[in-house]
């Protein structure tokens, strides 16, 4: 039993964090392939991104209350069948408002899947077993971004783009499975009454907010429907804000922020992540427009990062257990934004090892304070609190890299412009921008106890050894 804690169910955890981390950057590839079968332009076709996005944001809110209600087993199992009978739908679609309309219900699927998943895993796993168990989560995870693109690129070139959407069916039928056999379903035995106007309110800030933040990352420009979308989601959050402090059971409950290593996770980690969305977004974009690489020699490049993440997951909890999470937090805080900002050295004369060099190490540092990062936040928060928990911090990780990439591209187009060609230095600002953004989270850091999280690193036990010898 315990083994299956400590591996089973971090593993299963990651089938759902892998499908959709796939299915997402490899989209993005496909996307002139399906314009052309479906007889509409790439542009238009951008929609059936924002439309999982948006679907996301809007039910993400819900996901603690019905794990809670119904059980997490069955929702968690419930997500995955739906993000999988709609990835189905989406390779069998003849016409693009069907396309649309199944991306909108795998994006409920989704926003159900990942919270749930991790709710489910850090009421499986002993504090003290939690950052081995988030590393090994966290693990197959990032293989989805790693082969995304190039899988669709070949998928595309000896099949058809709609196995883009069908390679998931076996790893939800796995996941169902694996999630039947092994996941036991835990529920709250006292759950309070649904939160309607809670509910209302945050999904149409966090929609509108990513909306806006999409529209003006696409346009790259001051675009007035993204600007309206952007100011009539943070009014709504404003505005959802005031009702939770009024109300017995909120449906986000901003109570959670009285935890200091909650609140750190949250704002802190907001600000850091400002910058991992943006590297992504900046890297491919700067060697393909910048430099002239092809897709293929940029990817070749940039997989690094990927490497050196997966590297860092086996040696974090060692890391933290020697050092603890307010050390390892603030000045692994400088290291990371340090490489973000020498991104920005990168030029055409640039040697291709210096370049990975640089991205491998920006990989290996970001990693940790990733785990950091999400286990931390669980360090206070005890029984029905971690499905808010979880939901609050995947709303707050969704609108910081968005704005990571909203930022750099607002960066570019102040400094670049619209032109087809972007000159080297917009992306070199642009990397200096979100450095610094990221670099801003240290002081959030700076805040914590220098013995948060000691139970989780597992450092009180080290301590009480050196106490007895």
């Amino acid at each position: 039993m315990a083994v299956q804690r400590r591996v089973i169910v971090p593993l299963i955890v990651a089938c759902a964090l892998f499908m959709q981390n796939l299915d997402s950057t490899a989209l993005a590839t496909a996307l002139p392939s399906i314009a052309a079968s479906l007889h509409e332009t790439p542009l238009r076709l951008h929609l059936i991104i924002t439309s999982f996005m948006l679907s996301l944001a809007a039910f993400l809110p819900v996901s603690g209350w019905v794990a809670d209600r119904f059980g997490a087993r069955t929702i968690f199992r419930l997500a995955i069948a739906i993000f999988t009978l709609a990835s189905i739908t989406c390779g069998l679609t003849e016409s693009f408002e069907t396309l649309l309309l199944a991306r909108v219900v795998q994006g409920a699927g989704g926003a159900m899947m990942v919270p749930v998943g991790r709710l489910i895993l850090v009421r499986s796993v002993a504090k003290s077993e939690l950052i081995s168990a988030m590393a090994l989560m966290g693990m197959p995870a990032l293989i989805g971004p790693i082969i995304g693109p190039l899988l669709a690129g070949v998928l595309i070139t000896v099949a058809s783009w709609r196995w883009i959407f069908w390679m998931n069916v076996p790893i939800g039928i796995l996941g169902i499975i694996l999630v039947s056999i092994f996941i036991e379903d835990v529920r709250e035995p006292d759950v309070k009454r649904f939160d309607w106007r809670g509910f209302g309110l945050s999904s149409l800030g966090l929609c509108g907010t990513l909306f806006g933040l999409d529209a003006l990352a696409t346009h790259h420009s001051a675009d007035p429907v993204g600007i309206a979308a952007l100011v009539s989601g943070l009014i709504a959050i404003l505005l959802y804000v005031f009702h939770a402090r009024r109300v017995d059971n909120p449906i986000l409950d901003l109570k959670l922020l009285k935890f200091p290593t909650f609140r750190v996770s949250v704002t802190g980690g907001s600000l850091f992540r400002i910058g991992v969305g943006a590297v992504p977004f900046l890297l491919p974009l700067m060697m393909q427009q910048g430099f002239g690489y092809s897709p293929i020699e940029s990817g070749f490049i940039t997989f690094v990062s990927a490497a050196g993440s997966f590297g860092m997951r086996t040696m974090s909890k060692q890391v933290l257990r020697r050092f603890g999470f307010r050390k390892v937090m603030i000045w692994n805080t400088l290291i990371a934004s340090f490489f973000m900002l020498a991104c920005g050295l990168f030029n055409p004369d640039s040697s291709r090892a210096f370049m990975m060099t640089i991205i491998f190490l920006g990989g290996v540092f970001r990693s940790l304070q990733f785990t950091a990062l999400n286990t931390i936040a669980f360090a206070e928060i005890e029984g029905p609190l971690m499905s808010q928990g979880t939901s609050f911090s995947q709303m707050a990780q969704r609108l910081s890299l968005s704005c990571g990439v909203a930022i750099s591209a607002f960066v570019l187009f102040l400094v670049g412009g619209e032109g087809s060609h972007m000159p080297v230095e917009a992306f070199a600002t642009a990397f200096v921008v979100v450095g610094l953004l990221s670099g801003l989270s240290l002081f959030s850091f700076l805040k914590l106890a220098p013995d948060a999280g000691d139970e989780i690193a597992g450092r009180q036990q080290v301590r009480s050894r050196r106490f007895d010898r």
